[in-house]
């Protein structure tokens, strides 16, 4: 019986990392360029940053290997900003952008990169399902061509762009 409850445990976790059916993470992945400041310019509503505007995200190297991961966001309600410190790990290989995150001990949730330009500026990312879905650009300002460009990749991908909240940065 416990056996089957840490199997069970482990294919639940194993989940929580993984890639919606049909999917690929992006390939020849450089950890190196990806890492620093990225703006949040939409996402698909989830409880953890509901409400949220001005929301980047921070990804820095560590000695073990590991990326730290600092999500930060202004809370128009209370007048606050918000932020959260996590950290990421490749799921396979640092050539491949599948990675998994953690905001809460030994949960991980998946961060899977589906969509990057060639010079990281702009890029499509996605959870373990279609229920997480975020476009991040390294500036504030998405231009309207990579806007288009990504939407229009992201419904071809199954995800429900018209339910995409576009996040104020100013």
């Amino acid at each position: 019986m416990l056996r089957y409850g840490l199997l069970t445990c482990l294919v639940l976790l194993t989940a929580c990392t993984g890639v919606p059916e049909g999917l690929a993470p992006v390939h020849d992945f450089s950890p190196q360029r990806y890492l620093g400041r990225w703006y949040e310019i939409a996402r698909l509503d989830h409880r953890f940053e509901r409400g949220l505007q001005q929301v980047s995200a921070e990804y820095q190297l560590q000695p073990d290997g590991t990326i730290s991961v600092r999500n930060r966001g202004f809370n128009p309600k209370n007048g606050q900003w918000q932020q959260a410190d996590g950290v990421a790990r490749f799921v396979s290989t640092p050539d491949i952008g599948h990675l998994k995150v953690s905001f809460f001990g030994p949960f991980y949730g998946g961060y899977t990169i589906l969509d990057l330009d060639n010079d990281y500026r702009y890029a499509l990312v996605c959870g373990p399902n279609r229920d997480y879905l975020w476009i991040l650009s390294r500036t504030p300002v998405l231009p309207e061509k990579e806007r288009a460009r990504l939407l229009l990749r992201a419904q071809s991908m199954g995800f429900a762009t018209e339910e995409l909240i576009w996040v104020r940065q100013q």
